[in-house]
């Protein structure tokens, strides 16, 4: 087994101001293993710093480099072949940076395995759901919304606290509805309630989401009650468990399955048809991710949601992104995208 571990660092062409981020660069790592000739590849995009339960990319890279990486290797030397995809998940420990750096890891283990059996991701994944785009705006500053013709949602990233002019006229000016996205920023049920009814004196609302810390799901509950528009759970959605905790509070009505925060692809199918059979709408986010991984998320939602996902492509500074491929996911990070990289660890 080869396996390279790579960093690349982008501008984002639409930076985004978050209650406690600005989304001005973000790091992409793709991992590119390589086993009896066959070649997959993976990609997550973790944040810059740990955050509301997320971990920080450079806890990210240690928890690879330091425990999954021998782990798959260990498995190997074990057992004289590389674990299925579907057990990686298994291989995640506890800490936060785990489950996106297991995620990376399944990732390569399913395009290469897809590939290995002449299989595209299309077979395992077939198309059910002509699922909507989700873009993601911000009304903590004044820069100018671009907003693309394809999004039937926009996510609004906000806080508590008065609508500025330029907030104003940009909500009173959209076309579709927004799903107000607190990140954590709120502390009471009130000021919730009060900054999402000056939103939809301009706006149609169709969701808050999180607006209070992962794991509170007394006060979403409480909040749900209060409010005539679903509450969203995103940062408060990691494990089966918590999606658990969710429905017996009845804390949400809609849930958003990011696979890199989950633990991977086999988490977040499982998680979304949980989800699904409790009467839950969940759809499924992402960290920014290029177009290799955006279009990997893309299929899954396609396979399973029908409520509108963040799988349009993220826009950046920088080109040639993917290379299209026979079987696996279909596309592959590009010759140029991994020669920009920067290579962080290596097993061979």
């Amino acid at each position: 087994m080869e396996l390279t571990l790579h960093r690349e660092v982008v501008t984002l062409r639409d930076q985004v101001r978050a209650a406690h981020q600005y989304h001005v660069t973000r790091t992409r790592l793709f991992v590119r293993l390589e086993h009896d000739g066959v070649v997959g590849y993976g990609e997550i995009a973790p944040q810059p710093v740990a955050l509301n339960g997320d971990p920080g990319v450079g806890e990210v890279i240690q928890e690879l480099d330091g425990y999954v990486l021998s782990q798959l290797q260990s498995a190997l030397e074990r057992e004289g072949c590389l674990p299925s995809w579907t057990r990686m998940a298994r291989f995640a420990g506890s800490r936060p940076s785990s489950p996106p750096a297991v995620t990376v890891v399944e990732m390569a283990l399913l395009d290469r395995e897809l590939r290995s059996e002449s299989r595209s991701i299309y077979d395992l994944w077939p198309e059910n759901f002509n699922t909507p785009l989700q873009g993601t705006v911000s009304l903590l500053d004044d820069e100018a919304w671009n907003i693309s013709e394809k999004w039937a949602r926009l996510r609004v990233k906000t806080a508590p606290g008065s609508l500025s002019v330029g907030a104003r006229e940009r909500l009173a000016a959209l076309l579709v509805p927004v799903l107000v996205d607190f990140n954590c920023s709120a502390s009471t049920v009130d000021e919730v309630v009060a900054h999402v009814q000056s939103i939809r004196e301009y706006a149609t609302v169709s969701a808050v989401e999180q607006p209070f810390a992962p794991g509170n799901v007394i006060d979403h509950a409480t909040l749900a009650a209060r409010i005539d528009i679903p509450v969203s759970i995103d940062e408060g959605v990691r494990s089966q468990r918590d999606l658990e905790q969710i429905i017996r509070y009845d804390a949400a009505k809609m849930v958003c399955i990011k696979p890199a925060r989950v633990g991977g692809y086999a988490n977040a199918r499982t998680m979304i048809e949980l989800a699904r059979s409790k009467g839950l709408r969940p759809y499924v986010g992402g960290f920014f991710e290029s177009r290799f991984a955006r279009h990997v998320n893309g299929v899954l939602s396609r396979h399973l949601v029908s409520e509108p996902s963040d799988i349009d492509i993220v826009a950046s500074h920088v080109l040639d992104e993917v290379e299209r491929t026979e079987g696996g996911f279909g596309l592959i990070p590009s010759p140029s995208t991994l020669a920009r990289a920067v290579v962080v660890a290596s097993f061979a």
